[in-house]
């Protein structure tokens, strides 16, 4: 039902006391922290209440989790990994990196919860080894360079920051080269470059090249260092290098701008001549992204678009271009090439509703109890767009205005009950939200929230009468009716809605049943009079509403007396199994006949109907013994009927059915079907946990028990991976796949059957897993390995196995 929602009113998230600049919360933790590690506790260390409040962590997932009681954040099973965050990956040097949480308080005893936004510094260790672009690095140099001439080294380059990443250079030279080349580190704005100085006379003519390795470390507090061959070509002068003609460009361009489209062009002059002057450009140390979205024009250095340019995935745009001469001995100069991109409107507001404390929602509705008190929050409604500046300023629209303050390009909202609600007045409420950005032109987006009102259990079920009595005869027939019962609830829907039960105690259980549905009550078995004269018991009426209410009557059943009284066998019919050859005479079951009688009325005789040479029966005892001896290949089942006779006058009779079943023997082990003990499944490491990834099938040509299959893991699952299904053989995938499983894993599923004694056969189950599936050669191989190696060693994703 859609509703005029003049009874919900949007609160801005940032009006609760706990939010606001008084109170800044900032933690600090280093990157690739293991689990459970505490970052900080919001009781401790900034006064919030540590008792009778709830804590949730509403964003930061996966990094983070949040104590419900202390409020105390910890790290997870997902790393923090400070160069691989979003809004890490483009800081300038020195620039902190943040991880952004937030966190919901509800206080126990009021229905309004608050929320606390907050910052993560992660700080960088050092765990990423520096290197150069290439193992091999090659400089070119003329023969006569003046002594004291500094060639730039390509500098290497670390993913870590500040301290941690590139500290120093180290040149090893040979004996050969050791008067003739040094080595000196300029510094420029934090930026360390590696230049070779030549310290004695070149001659093309005596030696035309040279090997040298230069090394890098980081200063780190246990360095990490990677080297390269540094080969020296010695050529003829070519001793003017190109010149830019500005020590960095910078251009602003729009996004989504088209292919081809012009952003800058860099120019460089050389003073020399022919060849030695002519220039071509090239990007220097650009990233992939830089060269996917722009292109360089390689002689004029005209830089022209030619990828989609989006602002939400990269406001500025930084790069180097080497401009490099032609000369037998280029040489090259480099400027710094910054393009920032201009937002246009082209994202519309997202609307986010979610529930939020102790309100979920569930398929785009909220389920709300009519006895919530006023002020309710019924979910937090989030309003944001990614777009820049006015583009990203927006305004949620409700039949109601409220109130309005935050940033303009994201806003949180709380939507509560403004007046008690009433389920049997209004059952549903749609609310209609529209959010409106400021670009021109404008764009908007819709959202819808249904509000589904809950009744409330408040009447317990009442009896017509609270004492029912009735009488009712011996020597019934199972499953008659012996009364009806009724009781009516007061409440609505499944709250008025009735079930019936019987509050049985020793002497009654099992001897009545009751319909839940329509209250009646059935005898489940023959009555004797003899045996019980009178059952009392009670009655539930329980209605279905949470919590459950009940209401309860006595019953009263006196049973009318009959004098009739015959043998019973203990069972209705009688199963029972025998092996094969077994020998004559042999004993192959027991039966027990009772009469509750006394006397000669309770004298019984037992023979076997038809009578037969095949079996006979001990009276007394009730035990059936074979005179034949059996062989399943000719009979596999006998059945006849037993009879007892009492002794009164008339005397009275029963009769049992008896079914004698020949088993097999175990002849045959189980055999595989599939897998192929050559064969693998691949696994990606995105497959989810709970994904049935394969199934081992066996036959076994025996029958009964004998072919009964069991299915188990033997060995080769030492992480816990993957279960199979004990009757279907089915292998799931149980944990989520991590670095370490990468690999081929070798599963040792043992199949036996229900055989005295069992047999089982042996399945060699293989799962490879990795990024891709590109060599299968090499997959091939591990699976040559695999065959040749004993199975009581597992082999569980490790390559060197």
């Amino acid at each position: 039902m859609k509703r005029v929602v003049s009874c919900f009113y949007l609160w801005l998230f940032l009006q609760l006391p706990l939010i606001g600049s008084s109170i800044q919360v900032k933690y600090k933790v280093e990157e690739e922290q293991p689990p459970n590690v505490l970052i900080g506790s919001l009781t401790a260390d900034y006064g919030y209440p540590d008792s009778k409040h709830l804590y949730k962590l509403e964003v930061g997932h996966p990094y983070l989790r949040v104590d419900g009681k202390t409020g105390d954040i910890y790290t997870t099973e997902s790393a923090i990994d400070r160069e691989n965050l979003i809004g890490c990956q483009y800081l300038y040097p020195g620039e902190p990196c943040y991880l952004e949480f937030e966190v919901s308080i509800t206080d126990m005893m009021s229905p309004v919860p608050r929320v606390l936004d907050g910052q993560i510094e992660v700080l960088d260790i050092n765990d990423n080894t520096p290197n150069f672009a290439s193992p091999v690095l090659t400089l070119s140099i003329p023969e006569n360079t003046n002594i004291g001439m500094l060639f730039p080294i390509p500098a290497a380059t670390d993913r870590d920051s500040e301290k941690n990443g590139v500290a120093s250079y180290e040149l090893i030279v040979g004996p050969e080269a050791h008067e003739l080349f040094g080595l000196q580190v300029a510094e420029d704005q934090d930026e360390k470059q590696p230049q070779l100085i030549v310290m004695g006379s070149l001659d093309r003519e005596q030696r035309d090249s040279y090997d040298l390795t230069i090394k890098v470390q980081d200063g780190g507090k246990t360095p990490r260092a990677s080297s390269a061959l540094l080969h020296i070509s010695i050529l003829d002068t070519n001793d003017n290098a190109p010149k830019f003609e500005k020590m960095a460009y910078e251009a602003v361009l729009p996004e989504n701008s088209p292919m081809g489209h012009s952003v800058l062009q860099v120019k460089a002059n050389d003073s020399d001549q022919g060849a030695n002057a002519e220039i071509d450009y090239a990007f220097y140390q650009a990233s992939d992204t830089v060269r996917r979205l722009l292109y360089l024009e390689r002689l004029t250095g005209l830089i022209t678009v030619q990828g989609p340019i989006d602002r939400e995935d990269f406001g500025t745009i930084r790069f180097s271009v080497v401009a490099k001469d032609k000369g037998p001995n280029p040489k090259s100069a480099h400027t710094q090439v910054t393009i920032t991109i201009r937002d246009t409107n082209d994202n519309k507001p997202t609307i986010d509703i979610r529930g939020f404390g102790l309100v979920t929602h569930q398929d785009g509705v909220a389920n709300v109890s009519e006895d919530v008190p006023v002020e309710t929050p019924v979910a937090l409604i989030q309003v944001s767009d990614i777009d820049e500046g006015k583009n990203a300023a927006v305004t949620c629209v409700l039949l109601k205005q409220v109130s309005d303050t935050g940033t303009d390009s994201k806003k949180k909202y709380f939507l509560q009950t403004k007046t008690p609600l009433d389920y049997e007045s209004v059952k549903e409420y749609t609310i209609e939200i529209v959010a409106v950005d400021s670009g021109n032109p404008p764009l908007s987006s819709t959202n819808s929230l249904k509000v589904q009102v809950t009744d409330v259990n408040d009447n317990a079920p009442i009896f017509t009468q609270s004492l029912m009595e009735v009488t009712f005869k011996e020597n019934n027939l199972p499953d008659e009716i012996v009364m009806v019962v009724s009781a009516s609830d007061a409440d609505s829907g499944s709250n008025a809605q009735i079930a019936y039960s019987i509050l049985a105690d020793l002497t009654t259980r099992g001897i009545f049943s009751m319909n839940p549905d329509s209250g009646q009550i059935r005898v489940n078995t023959v009555l004797d009079r003899e045996v019980t004269e009178q059952y009392n018991f009670h009655v539930v009426a329980a209605d279905k509403g949470t919590p459950s209410l009940k209401g309860t009557a006595s019953v009263v059943i006196t049973v009318l007396d009959c004098n009739d009284n015959e043998p019973k066998f203990m069972l209705d019919g009688y199963n029972f199994s025998v092996m094969e050859n077994m020998p004559r005479l042999s004993p192959v079951g027991m039966v027990t006949v009772k009469d509750a009688d006394k006397g000669e009325n309770a004298r019984i005789h037992l023979s076997v109907e038809p009578e037969s040479a095949e079996f006979v029966i001990q009276n007394g005892t009730g035990i059936i013994l074979s005179n034949i001896s059996f062989d399943r290949e000719h009979q596999s089942t006998y059945t006849f009927r037993l009879k007892a006779v009492d002794g009164g006058d008339p005397p009275r009779s029963s009769y049992v059915g008896v079914t004698i079943n020949v088993l097999d023997e175990n002849y045959n082990a189980p055999v595989i079907v599939v897998p192929s003990n050559i064969s693998y499944a691949y696994l990606p490491p995105s497959t989810d946990p709970g994904t049935k990834i394969n199934k081992v099938r066996a036959e076994d040509m025996d029958m009964g028990l004998n072919a009964q299959l069991d299915y188990r893991i033997a060995s080769g699952n030492p992480f816990d991976l993957f279960q199979i299904t004990p009757t279907e053989g089915e292998v799931t995938l149980e944990k989520q796949i991590l670095r370490k499983h990468y690999g081929l894993h070798r599963l040792v599923v043992k199949v036996k059957d229900q055989g005295k004694p069992s047999r089982h056969g042996t399945a060699l189950v293989h799962f490879f897993i990795n990024e891709t599936l590109t060599n299968q050669t090499y997959v091939e191989t591990l699976l040559g390995h695999s065959l040749d190696t004993p199975l009581d060693i597992d082999i569980a994703g490790d390559p060197e196995y």
